[in-house]
């Protein structure tokens, strides 16, 4: 899926200077052309009403960067998610072949809804959109008429600021420098987001800004974060004064060197993107449009320091809730974003694309359109196997594969990819992970066969694992008495909180965690309780670890069971065929869990693995 990069050949030419082409060469050039224009007339029509309709959608400004060397500097399809018509979902081709097959039909594309949910949520559906149901238009149509835009911010931005040159500009606004005639930061110089209210065209849109003042408010304390001073408003504008980074882009960054990074200063980026993603989201918050456009550089200097910005798309996420709007830009999008049913690991996704961009200077999935680019989030997988990925080292390619799995379970958190061989090196810093609270939550409610299970799983832990587990282990037992309580993990959340973690009710996590009021937890058990068995399972070597696992299991744990208590451990219902689904968990000979019965009691209860869709 990588781009080639290189230069390429100039075709020849002729004593007049003109490009010599062979009659074969032509026939063949235009064969393909007419079968790409066929197979792929649905994404070209879509091209066409895009140009004449397109509209900014991500908020960094829209900068035409194009060049057949560095194709992925070209603006994100994302920006014309608002075209006023729909691609069809296919068609089979009108024209027979000499064996009278017809093509097939072309797979659903996934950008026609995407498209009409982003369009309602900006307020840009016409009266005859038809992809838009009438109710929902006339709801948009009403709120847009009843809007509350008052957001109780403060009042005489233009006596207190000086307004300079603009830095930049997008869809929903524009950013100007300017600077404070009064207070503590009197004569320095600060950015100011411009957001006119004529453009807060929907209910969505307005809450949209209110709550990106509200994370910016609750989100403060980290180095890697853009600082917020204030924000005011007028009859005609929302005006958000932050901390001015001139360094530019980290986008900007990446194109004065050549397309990509090195090793080494790939890694001096990343971990300054991982340990701010890791920090708001034990906070609760996602960004939900991390891309190099929204990470800037306080200055021009080579080292300087890398800020988030743009909290326009984020929201707060409880434990255990699932996000499902679709938001973002289409090349950083995560695939459980397109399925409607995501949380922080979203985030996580972004950045594995922002590495991958880092390290060989080509995006992990392209097309032409938003659609195909769905499409290939979805179904393809990036290569590894053109240049550079070949001379770079294994553990920069294992941590992007880590980065960038599809499924959100096996894909490792900020915090964790922290811990990875390739980044260790450069970090000695682990954060608490959000992740483990909710892993112990689990552990704690399981039966004791399978907490059995679990503690045979992790006497095979590598030392790399072990390293994360330390690091948590560390953060969540400050008393270091050796063993963890609830006590213990009140006080480590209590260090880092901030408002941002008390709107997102991250603590609520507490009352599931009771059991522990009454016990302590050794590092033993620890490292068993917070052990993600969907994680281990995307390791090269995991049927090797498991089998180590099951002959610890076979000699500390295993025993005859029949299969109505194994139904009954697993807290199946009822309705599941509880014979026919775990007649194979047992073994015939003995009545003990089989192996394969040994690694689905890894995952615990979940009657919906079990039941079968009924045949239709």
């Amino acid at each position: 899926m990588g781009l080639c990069s290189g230069k390429p050949l100039a075709p020849p030419k002729n004593e007049n200077g003109s490009v010599v082409v062979s009659s074969e060469k032509k026939e063949e050039e235009e064969e393909r052309d007419a079968k790409i224009e066929d197979d792929d007339k649905e994404e070209k029509d879509h091209e066409k009403a895009t140009k004449k309709e397109a509209v900014v959608q991500e908020k960094g400004g829209n900068k035409p960067w194009a060049s057949p060397f560095f194709p992925f500097y070209t603006p994100s399809p994302a920006h014309s998610l608002f075209s006023k018509k729909s691609p069809s979902n296919g068609r089979a081709s009108a024209t027979v072949t000499p064996s009278r097959f017809f093509k097939p039909f072309l797979p659903p594309s996934p950008a026609k809804h995407i498209r009409a949910l982003l369009a309602r949520r900006q307020g840009l559906v016409k009266s005859n959109e038809s992809s838009i149901p009438d109710d929902d238009r006339e709801a948009c149509r009403g709120a847009a008429v009843t809007l509350d835009k008052n957001f109780g911010f403060s009042k005489g931005f233009a006596s207190k600021y000086e307004i300079g040159e603009e830095v930049g500009r997008g869809h929903f606004g524009y950013t100007c420098c300017a600077i404070p005639k009064k207070g503590e930061l009197k004569g320095e110089r600060v950015a100011v987001k411009v957001i006119p209210k004529a453009k807060m065209t929907t209910s969505i849109a307005v809450e949209d800004v209110r709550r990106e003042v509200k994370i910016l408010r609750a989100l403060t304390g980290h180095d890697n974060l853009v600082k917020f001073y204030d924000a005011y408003e007028d009859s005609e504008n929302v005006y958000i004064i932050m901390e001015l980074c001139e360094g530019g882009e980290l986008l900007d960054r990446i194109l004065s060197r050549g397309g990509k990074y090195s090793e080494e200063d790939a890694k001096a980026v990343i971990v300054q993107i991982l340990k701010v993603v890791a920090f708001f989201h034990l906070q609760g918050v996602v960004h939900r449009d991390l891309k190099p456009e929204n990470f800037l550089f306080t200055s021009k200097e080579a080292n300087s320091q890398l800020k988030a910005i743009d909290f326009g798309l984020s929201d707060f996420v409880k434990p255990d809730e699932r996000l499902n709007d679709i938001v973002g830009s289409a090349y950083y999008v995560a695939p459980e974003v397109l399925h409607r049913s995501y949380s922080t690991e979203a985030d996580v996704w972004s950045i594995g694309v922002i590495a991958y961009i880092l390290l060989c200077g080509s995006r992990p999935f392209w097309a032409r359109t938003e659609s195909g680019i769905f499409r290939a989030v979805l179904k393809a997988d990036p290569s590894f196997s053109e240049q550079p990925w070949p001379v770079l080292s294994p553990e920069a390619k294992d941590f992007v594969k880590r980065l960038l799995s599809k499924d959100p379970r096996r894909r490792i958190t900020a915090a964790q990819a922290l811990c990875h061989p390739w980044i260790r090196s450069f970090n000695n810093f682990v954060p608490i992970d959000n992740l483990i609270l909710r892993l112990i939550k689990v552990y704690m409610r399981s039966t004791s066969l399978r907490k059995t299970a679990l503690r045979a799983l992790s006497k095979t832990l590598t030392m790399d694992d072990l390293v994360y587990l330390k690091g948590q282990f560390n953060h969540l037992e400050p008393n270091k008495t050796g063993c963890l309580t609830l006590e213990n993990i009140k006080k480590a959340l209590l260090n880092h909180e901030t408002d941002a973690m008390k709107e997102s009710r991250v603590q609520d996590i507490l009352v599931s965690l009771n059991p522990l009021q009454y016990r302590r937890m050794d590092f033993d058990e620890f490292c068993a309780a917070s052990l993600n068995v969907h994680q281990l399972e995307a390791h090269d070597r995991w049927e090797h670890y498991a089998r180590r696992a099951y002959e610890i299991f076979e000699k500390d744990g295993n025993r005859a069971l029949v299969i109505e208590e194994l139904a009954s451990e697993l807290h199946l219902s009822p309705s599941v065929p509880v014979h026919a689904v775990l007649h194979d968990w047992i073994r015939h000979t003995d009545g003990k869990l089989s192996f394969l019965g040994f690694l689905k009691l890894l995952h615990g209860p979940s009657s919906h693995a079990f039941i079968k869709p009924p045949l239709k």
